[in-house]
């Protein structure tokens, strides 16, 4: 029986052997059929990558071309061929690129040879219309093909939806861009062709879908014998390509004989030891009887020995429960202040040791392990002889052996630096808690002071900016209504200039007491910079509540502040818009709000102004001409115009008026009234007078060249232009001739309060040989004392007070006063608008000097003025 039960193992082991010989030799098919796909599978891999690598390339050359075309949409076929043929250099497989604005090809490059793609409309080509469509709506590049193409030939098009923004801003769609790739030069230079002496080669996914299933080169039986599949990833989409040895798998590997004959000899080397182990097996079983024994004796020692090598630096200690009876190592003797003598000790010397707070807990715990048998875990302090104070842990367990009394065996080890390290990290972690607190204090305190003003507390910009985002986010979808009142201090400067900032503070601080007090709870008042503040209102409201409000708060500003004996009075001028979020952002609510202050300060200030779409295309029509202006000084757009000045007696020319006109590219010729309250705005009225000047000296230089007697030029000459402290150098540097050139002070409403400056640069004005004329005269405020302090050489009689002097008397005798007034002060008179000879007649018999006016000639370039003097025509008129 023994013998027939040691020869089990070898029985199972046939068994095994069998079962492992034939797993071995599936297993050796199986590595045979991946050996092959693994080779198929790097071929393939080496032609996916270079295939998927020249798509990407060729379609990565033209993104330069989409940018330039977003931003220059109407580039015709030069620009467009001049850019492609960049493109060409390049090493690719394109063969022709097309540009479509509205998916009409309008563009072709290279022309030659492409010109049958000219005019191919997407939208009617039934081959590529839904690849075109698919790349305008996803906006992304779209591989389609291989398709038939138009010119001839099978290729593959990659298609660009290009966009670009028009002059406001707004995005809009340009067209396609396609590029064609030649689909033979791509399989080739891809490595197709030279795959094929190999292996059998498909590839699926007509236009980048691969889940058609659609091959479009080699054989579709490929995909029917089980091939090694690789994707090639495209911009839009992917294919399949599929590969199997040619000829097929081959189902036996050719190391079948040698594989067989291993596994016997390894079946003979395993059955032969395995009988002779079957014999040894009955001498091991005796063997380990006696061995059980012996395990059994050293059983109590192997546990004490277990948790001594267990533990580092630690004291042993067992205890006989029954006789109380106590053994301590020296290590125990060490923790416990006891002399290292090997002497008894028993509980007492343990228990006498514990810190008086931790003695009754620690007896607690030994005496529950003793009693429960549970494992024993304690922690206490004791206190040597000495004072010291100890940290002591302790484990233990209870156990007994077959034929003893039940024993307690343990180990303590001091753990002091634990507890000192606890108690430090414990104040750390105190102290770290209370800074937390304090960093959040300060980072409160540092968000408040961020998003509110520190002078008025009012909310700030950021503060503001946070809650328009807030509530158009909220309130985009599901609507929801803002109305925002924009607020500016009037004669807030006055105040800050002339008694400090201190007093200018105390306004602001005052005004931000009355919005508050004139405000709902529920709105929101921020203070933005300067003497700038905005109400916010959440919900509709109506125009009469808002211009109540402000009515509220303009009245309320109007009352005078006391400030250190000082009264102080100041207003407001606010600027009021509405709007729904949901179609109207806060943000552009706020910016409207703004756009009426401006209106309400253009209007005279201290009143309040609703946003209005009217309003809005004024601002929109000032900001265009504004650029205009800008543009023109850029490309030398303003030229100058004369208008002759005759001798009222012998018709002679005296001069001729220097006149700015606007050559607009669009609005053609344009007169100040267009433009120069708008440039005024500007600060660059200077910038045109010195155009006009320069231009006016080139002039008169030719007409001095061709013989024309002109004696003078006149150009007006704007007040901030005299307040130019590099003036004068700028006219020494033109240098002018004296007597040629005479300037208008076309703003005659500043000569009572001129200061030092143009004073100054008046004087030196006329030490360089210019004339002063003052314009318009007779509508502005200029006083005899003002005259007496200019001494101008002429005065220009405005065209309103010259008119009605052929129908009234009263007209002529005001008139004829001016010009006595200046005879007698020794300067000339001009008579501008002088409509007809009547008007020549009366005001040369009043005295007048000079005439000007459409009756002489209208004003003209200089080309046509050198033409009228040559031809003195209005001679012949008069």
């Amino acid at each position: 029986m023994l013998a027939r039960a040691s020869n089990i193992p070898a029985l199972m082991a046939v068994v095994v052997i069998a079962v492992a010989a034939g797993f071995a030799d599936y297993q050796n098919r199986e590595i045979h059929a991946q050996s092959q796909r693994a080779a198929v599978l790097d071929k393939l891999g080496l032609v996916r990558a270079q295939l998927e690598g020249n798509v990407y390339s060729n379609l990565q050359l033209i993104h330069g071309l989409v940018g330039v075309i977003a931003t220059e949409p109407y580039m015709g076929q030069a620009r467009f061929s001049a850019l492609s043929a960049y493109l060409f250099n390049q090493s690719s497989q394109i063969i022709n690129i097309a540009g479509a604005p509205d998916f009409v090809v309008r563009m072709v490059y290279p022309l030659s040879g492409n010109e049958a793609a000219l005019g191919l409309n997407y939208r009617d080509n039934a081959e590529q219309r839904d690849a075109a469509m698919q790349a305008r709506d996803s906006r992304e590049i779209v591989l389609a093909g291989p398709v038939h193409l138009v010119q001839g030939g099978r290729g593959f098009i990659g298609r660009y939806p290009v966009y670009y923004r028009n002059g406001t801003g707004e995005e809009r769609f340009w067209g396609i861009v396609s590029a064609v790739i030649d689909a033979d030069r791509l399989y080739q230079e891809s490595g197709l062709d030279a795959m094929e002496a190999d292996l059998s080669i498909a590839i699926s996914g007509r236009d980048g879908h691969a889940d058609n299933g659609a091959v479009f080169y080699g054989d579709a039986a490929v995909l029917d014998s089980d091939p090694v599949r690789a994707e090639v990833l495209l911009p839009s989409g992917n294919w399949i390509i599929s590969a199997i040895p040619n000829g097929g798998w081959s189902v036996n590997p050719p190391n079948t004989v040698v594989l067989r004959v291993g596994m016997g000899l390894a079946a003979a080397l395993i059955l032969v030891p395995l009988v002779l182990l079957g014999r040894l097996n009955e001498e091991r079983r005796r063997r380990m009887i006696e061995q059980r024994r012996r395990e059994s004796e050293l059983s109590r020692l192997s546990r004490r020995l277990e948790l001594a090598l267990a533990t580092s630096q630690v004291g042993v200690w067992e205890m006989n429960i029954a006789t109380g009876h106590l053994s301590w190592d020296d290590r125990m003797n060490e923790l416990y202040a006891h002399p290292c003598d090997g002497g008894e000790r028993d509980y007492t010397h343990w228990r006498d040791r514990l810190h008086p707070d931790d003695l009754e807990r620690a007896e607690r715990d030994f005496n529950e392990s003793i009693r429960s048998g549970a494992q024993y875990l304690s922690n206490y302090r004791i206190v040597t002889p000495e004072g010291e104070t100890r940290h002591i842990r302790a484990i233990g367990s209870v156990y007994q052996d077959q034929g003893t009394s039940p024993r307690i065996v343990g180990v303590n080890w001091d753990a002091t630096p634990d507890a000192k390290l606890s108690e430090a990290l414990l104040r750390a972690k105190t102290q770290a808690e209370a800074k937390n607190f304090e960093l959040e204090t300060a980072k409160a305190r540092i968000e408040h002071n961020a998003m509110h003003d520190p002078l008025t507390g009012l909310p700030n910009r950021r503060y503001l900016d946070e809650i328009l985002d807030m509530h158009t986010k909220r309130s985009a979808h599901d609507g929801g209504y803002v109305s925002i009142q924009h607020i500016d201090l009037d004669r807030f400067k006055q105040i800050n200039d002339t008694l400090g900032h201190a007093a200018g503070d105390a306004m602001l601080i005052h005004a931000a007491e009355v919005l508050r007090g004139s405000v709902r709870p529920s709105d929101f008042v921020a203070r933005i910079g300067g003497d700038e503040f905005v109400i916010l209102c959440i919900g509709e409201k109506s125009d009469a509540e808002l211009r109540a409000m402000a009515e509220r708060i303009i009245a309320a500003m109007r009352k005078p502040v006391s400030y250190q004996g000082h009264e102080c009075r100041f207003g407001v001028s606010i600027g009021i818009a509405g709007g729904d979020v949901s179609t109207t952002p806060a943000k552009q609510v706020l910016v409207n709000a703004d756009i009426a202050l401006y209106r309400a300060k253009e209007r005279g200030r201290n009143r309040a102004e609703f946003f209005s779409e009217e309003l809005q295309a004024e601002i929109i029509t000032a900001k265009r001409v504004a650029d205009d202006i800008l543009s023109g000084l850029e490309n030398n757009e303003f030229v100058a115009f004369y208008q002759p000045q005759v001798d009222a007696k012998t018709l002679d020319i005296v001069g001729m008026e220097a006149l700015a006109r606007w050559n607009h590219p669009i609005r053609g010729m344009l007169t100040p009234d267009a433009f120069m309250a708008i440039a005024e705005d500007l600060n660059v009225v200077a910038a045109i007078d010195k155009l006009i000047l320069e231009q006016a000296l080139a002039q008169h230089r030719k007409w001095k060249a061709a013989g024309l007697s002109v004696p003078r030029v006149s150009v007006n000459v704007s007040a901030r232009r005299l307040n130019d402290e590099g003036l004068i150098d700028t006219l020494k540097a033109l240098e002018i001739e004296p007597g040629t050139v005479s300037f208008e002070l076309i703003e005659s409403i500043y000569l009572d309060e001129r200061d030092t400056l143009v004073s100054f640069n008046i004087d030196q004005i006329r030490d360089l040989g210019i004339d002063i004329e003052i314009d318009d005269f007779g509508t502005g405020y200029a006083s005899i004392v003002s005259l007496l302090q200019l001494r101008p050489t002429r005065l220009k009689i405005d065209r309103q007070l010259v008119m009605p002097i052929t129908s009234s008397a009263g007209q002529r005798r005001l008139v004829g006063s001016i010009i006595e007034i200046g005879t007698s002060l020794g300067i000339e008179a001009i008579a501008e608008g002088v409509e007809s000879f009547e008007h020549a007649t009366i005001l040369a018999d009043m005295g007048c000097s000079a005439l000007q006016g459409y009756a002489i000639a209208r004003p003209m370039d200089g080309d046509a003025i050198t033409q009228f003097v040559a031809s003195q025509s209005w001679r012949k008129a008069s």
